[in-house]
C-alpha cells in the first residue's frame, strides 16, 4: 500500500511527469496535493493501471485533492532547452501554480485556493527547484507515496488525451496507440511518412540514422 505522507508534519505536493521519453508531443507533469491521511485503495503508479482505471481515477483526484495542477512544455521548447530541463520545468510550473507563485498559459488547475505546500516530493533522482519551497526526490516514487502517484495519472491522462487530438491531425503514427512513444509502428511511420511539426528533432527520430541522410 502507498504511503499518505513523507513528513506527516508538513503539507506536501507530489510531483511526477508523463511523455518524457517520447518521440514526438509535449511532456506533462502534474503537482498534487491531497488531505493529510488520505486513502484510496485504487490509487497507484500511474504505469500499473490500465487507461480505463487511470480514467476512473482521474475526477477522484481532482475531486478529493486540496489542490492540484498540471502543466506542459511543447515539442519545441523541448528541443531549446532538452527534456531533462523540459520535464522539471513543467513540474515547477504545476508547482507554482498551486502555491500560487504565478499562473503561466500552459497550466490547468483546479480552482481552490492557493495551497502552499511546505514539502515537493519529486518522483526521481533530479530537480531544479524554481521555487524556495524545499524538495525531496523520491526514485520510483509514484509507487511509494500517495500523491506523487496522482500526479502521475493526472499527467499521464492528460497527456494522452493531447496525444489523441493530435492523432486526429497526424493518424498515420498511430498517436492513438502509442502516444508517440518509440515504438515500432511510430519509427516505421517517421521513415515512410517523415516528421511533423510535433515531432522533437532534438530527439533520434529513425531508427536506422542512414535513413536520415
Amino acid at each position: 500500500m502507498l504511503l499518505a505522507s513523507h513528513t506527516p508534519d508538513k503539507i506536501e505536493c507530489g510531483c511526477d511527469e508523463a511523455g518524457r521519453g517520447c518521440l514526438a508531443g509535449p511532456v506533462y507533469a502534474a503537482a498534487v496535493v491531497l488531505p493529510r491521511d488520505y486513502h484510496n485503495e485504487q490509487l497507484n503508479d500511474s504505469k500499473q493501471l490500465s487507461a480505463k482505471q487511470r480514467a476512473q481515477l482521474r475526477p477522484i483526484i481532482e475531486r478529493e485533492a486540496l489542490a492540484w495542477a498540471v502543466a506542459w512544455v511543447e515539442a519545441s521548447d523541448i528541443d531549446q532547452m532538452n527534456i531533462l530541463k523540459a520535464s522539471i520545468h513543467a513540474m515547477n510550473m504545476a508547482v507554482k501554480h498551486i502555491a500560487g507563485l504565478g499562473q503561466e498559459a500552459c497550466v490547468v488547475g483546479s480552482d481552490t485556493l492557493a495551497v502552499p505546500p511546505q514539502l515537493l516530493l519529486i518522483d526521481g533522482n533530479r530537480f531544479y527547484n524554481e521555487t524556495d519551497i524545499p524538495h525531496q526526490c523520491i526514485v520510483k516514487g509514484d509507487g511509494k507515496y500517495l500523491s506523487i502517484a496522482a500526479a502521475s495519472i493526472l499527467a499521464k491522462t492528460y497527456r494522452d488525451e493531447r496525444m489523441q487530438a493530435l492523432h486526429q491531425e497526424y493518424p498515420c503514427y498511430g498517436w492513438d496507440r502509442n502516444k508517440a512513444y518509440p515504438t515500432k509502428d511510430h519509427y516505421e511511420a517517421i521513415a515512410q511518412y517523415g516528421i511533423t511539426p510535433w515531432h522533437r528533432k532534438s530527439f533520434k527520430l529513425y531508427k536506422d540514422e542512414r535513413q536520415e541522410k
